[in-house]
């Protein structure tokens, strides 16, 4: 038999430390770890939970709580006490021993436990967090079952509203300063501090300036304990008493993920729920508290239909779906159906819309924009968005952080884009990320990211942006500077621009924009404010496009589309939303006028409607709106709660609610969001099946009974990879609305405001507390011109009526005053009858009373 040598055994070569890392021990276990990472990181990729209060991955390191402490060894020579393993940094040859093999560290914690009850109540049974809490939990496990503690408590008044929402029991405090540092570091509100010293130290705010912060509800979510509780969860459930499901939120196109928690067919709250690559481990106040609308009176819970007495009656989904099926045929024919889809659609009901506009009405007339919009807009979606994702070239929310400079035009994040803001706000704090607002003011949200402002009026933007894109430098004014170090910047690979919806109310702004990015090499986003916007345009729910951004005017295009439904597209484009209104104004067809299977050759009258989601306090002009949809022969609407519109509806269908239904959302990045039905049961329905049921009524086949089928057709369907349509055309876009005419000295500016009266606020009075007070703007110039100062009331005069609000002194361009969006709700523009960037008369109210015509 041969013999075979075999080697000696020798130890294992140790693991090359690569550069920029250091070699530790932990509980006897060798790690390489990055140089400046925290111990107690360190351990948790090993495995190793060591316990805390103070820490949290996304807060800087305090040291508060002491929970953390363990033993650490340099150079064979223990420090002299424990150190606290969250602000404690990795360094060559450490050794650090937790409690798991140091009984030194061990009895640290413990004893810390203890000092850390010795004032905190034991009203775990009462208590919000009970269930769920990390020192009731650490107590249980690792603390003592006896407290050596014989004088009374410390106590306080409790709880104490810190804002409408947030409550705040004093006593329960563990002093870890978790909140102060959230609202510090990561939203920028610093209305909650450490108040006194020593035992009497306790967290506190100014009681001239409330906790009124977007994001406030994150507090209550990292509290360790019972401290901090919303006034609409308080006391309502305990946490074993839930259950959840992962979900997203359905009010921005943020995508956040959400964990929501439900109970007996109810919603009761709504967490954060971590994603790193979107909302990381926060959301706003808005996602986590406005649920209860869902549950609202006014909540539509049959089919109904317009009887002969014109009242609409509760009937069976088998006689509704018959009429609408009848009357939609009987419009199809005698002038057509216009599509209002609405921007809160997910991602397959979008497409259950498009598919159903074209298959079952032939007609392209489809629009999702319940809001301004314009042709130019529609150009630049189809040439500059439609398919783009982060898999796709798309920038994503990571990537701002690296960012060279990110340039906003149109888009205040604060207040349009909750999470996009605090990316934003963290890409400038930790790395120092330059961000530029082209705006006529310098928002709160600009200064809290340390941003810079260029300066620009309505309508002046687009001069700016051109200005950017040029070769000249600038020469002259107060940012010049400013301008030539952006337009460098812009230059540099990664630079981005981030454009906001309300770009369309410039003339030329969005084509301005597109030019900036072909010379500059920026990278470009779109960010819409509603949840649907973006999956609505990749759905084909946009007049001039198909399916995956394909443009109804290219053959091609068509005929992808077509192979894949097994039907004739229709080949003119749509009209957009108030061309569809404008539509069911003009004449049809004479009655003894033969029906032709050819399109027609220009625009003709609609007969009919069909309207899903669509909040008419958001289009500009609200009363011309329902003028028209009352005007229409036949309307279809499909609504979770009763409205406007379906107060004139013939035929009501009511839909299921986010959280009652499986889908996903587009957010603006063009990633893909899905969620799972939290509430399943209810009896309510998608719009997608709705839509497929009617199609079948109507002798056609949608297969979009179910998310997935839909979902599996749009897949097929893939993105549109032809070129890119030209952005320029000679489509006119609709007129802007009149200035209020001679004398007219000020230019309007506008924006949305985060908490602005809309309906997805109802039933959360405690979240319409803290929405900011609506004011006026105006620069301090013209507010000497006018003899206002801060406070005084401030008429708006447009040619339309006026809007009185109290004045707000703010540096911004002189010839400007600035309104809120939404005033009561109801939009500004559509009160005034002027757009953005139209005069308007400002004027005292003294002025106003001594007689001055409105």
């Amino acid at each position: 038999m041969t013999q075979v040598a075999v080697p000696p055994t020798t130890a294992a070569e140790p693991e090359p430390v690569p550069e920029g890392h250091v070699r530790l021990t932990i509980d006897g276990v060798s790690v390489i770890a990055p140089k400046g990472e925290l111990v107690i990181r360190t351990a948790e990729r090993l495995g190793t939970a060591i316990p805390r209060f103070c820490d949290h991955p996304l807060l800087d390191p305090v040291g508060a709580c002491r929970q953390c402490l363990v033993e650490v060894e340099m150079g064979g020579r223990k420090m002299p006490k424990p150190q606290a393993a969250c602000t404690q940094t990795v360094a060559d040859g450490m050794v650090v021993n937790t409690q798991l093999t140091s009984a030194v560290a061990e009895k640290a914690q413990r004893s810390n436990l203890e000092f850390l009850l010795l004032n905190h109540p034991l009203d775990c049974p009462i208590c919000d967090k009970g269930g769920e809490c990390p020192l009731q939990n650490q107590t249980m496990a690792n603390g003592s079952n006896v407290s050596r503690l014989r004088e009374p408590k410390r106590v306080f008044t409790k709880p104490i509203p810190i804002s409408t929402e947030i409550l705040l029991d004093r006593e329960r405090c563990v002093l870890c300063q978790r909140c102060t540092r959230f609202s510090d570091q990561i939203a920028g509100d610093k209305f909650i501090d450490l108040l006194e010293r020593g035992s009497a130290q306790q967290i506190g705010i100014n009681s001239a300036e409330p906790f009124q912060s977007y994001f406030s509800g994150n507090t209550i979510q990292i509290c360790p304990v019972g401290a901090l509780t919303s006034a609409a969860y308080r006391f309502r459930a305990r946490p074993f008493d839930l259950v959840s499901t992962k979900t997203v939120c359905e009010h921005c196109a943020g995508g956040c993920a959400l964990r929501t928690d439900h109970r007996a067919g109810a919603t009761l709250r709504r967490l954060a729920r971590i994603d790193m690559d979107v909302n990381e481990e926060w959301n706003c106040d808005k996602g986590r508290f406005a649920f209860e609308y869902v549950r609202q009176p006014d909540r539509i819970t049959r089919p109904l239909v317009r009887d002969e007495n014109g009242e609409l009656q509760p009937v069976s989904w088998t006689e509704a779906m018959t009429v609408a099926a009848r009357g939609l045929l009987q419009a199809r024919d005698n002038g057509g159906v216009g599509v209002l889809a609405g921007g809160r659609l997910t991602l397959t009901d979008a497409y259950a819309y498009a598919k159903f506009a074209r298959v079952a009405l032939r007609t392209n007339d489809i629009d999702f924009r319940a809001r301004v919009h314009t042709a130019e807009e529609a150009r630049f979606l189809g040439a500059r968005v439609a398919g783009t994702a982060p898999a796709r070239g798309g920038v994503t929310f990571t990537e701002l952080e690296s960012a060279p400079a990110v340039l906003l035009v149109a888009l205040e994040p604060e207040e349009e884009s909750g999470i996009l803001f605090l990316r934003l706000r963290k890409a400038a704090r930790k790395k120092g990320v330059p961000v530029f607002s082209v705006a006529p003011l310098a928002s709160r949200g600009l200064q809290k990211m340390a941003g810079t402002l260029i300066a620009a009026g309505p309508g002046d933007e687009v001069g700016v942006l051109t200005g950017l894109a040029g070769d000249t430098l600038a020469e002259g004014g107060p940012d010049a500077e400013q301008r030539n170090r952006l337009g460098a910047l812009l230059r540099t690979p990664g630079a981005v621009v981030l454009v906001g919806e309300r770009a369309c109310e410039a003339p030329g702004l969005l084509t301005a924009v597109a030019a900036l990015v072909d010379v500059t090499g920026a990278r470009l986003a779109w960010v819409p404010r509603r949840a649907g916007e973006r999956g609505a345009l990749d759905a084909g729910a946009l007049g001039t496009l198909l399916p995956g951004g394909r443009p109804v005017a290219d053959p091609a295009a068509r005929a992808e589309v077509e192979a894949a439904w097994g039907v004739s597209v229709p080949a003119t484009p749509g009209r957009d939303t108030a061309g569809i209104l404008a539509g069911v104004a003009m004449p049809l067809p004479a009655e003894d006028e033969p029906a032709v299977d050819a399109e027609p050759e220009g625009p003709r009258g609609l007969a009919g409607l069909l309207i899903g989601g669509v909040e008419v306090n958001d289009l500009p002009d609200p009363a011309a709106a329902l003028a028209a949809i009352a005007g229409a022969g036949f309307v279809v609407s499909l609504e979770l709660r009763e409205s406007a519109v379906t107060a004139l509806a013939d035929v009501v269908f009511p839909v299921a609610a986010a959280v009652e239904k499986s889908g996903a959302y587009l957010n603006w990045e063009g990633r893909l969001r899905p969620f799972d039905a939290a509430l399943p049961d209810v009896g309510t329905l998608d719009e997608g099946r709705i839509l497929d049921t009617l199609g079948v009524e109507m002798d056609v086949d949608l297969y979009t009974q179910t998310p997935a089928a839909a979902a599996g057709e749009l897949s097929r369907l893939g993105v549109w990879s032809g070129p890119r349509p030209a952005l320029a055309g000679d489509q006119a876009d609709h007129a802007m609305i009149n200035s209020a005419g001679a004398g007219a000295r000020y230019r309007l500016a506008s924006w949305r405001m985060n908490l602005d009266g809309g309906r997805a606020m109802d039933g959360e009075p405690h979240l319409a507390g803290t929405a900011k007070p609506d004011v006026v703007r105006i620069s301090p110039a013209a507010a000497l011109d006018l003899g206002v100062r801060d406070g005084d009331l401030l008429a708006v005069r447009g040619p339309a009526s006026s809007i009185t609000l109290p004045v707000a002194v703010t540096p911004m361009v002189d010839d400007v005053v600035w309104l809120p969006a939404m005033v009561e709700g109801m939009p500004t523009g559509g009160r005034l009858g002027a757009a953005v960037g139209a005069r308007v008369h400002s004027d005292p109210v003294a002025t106003v009373e001594e007689g001055v015509a409105l």
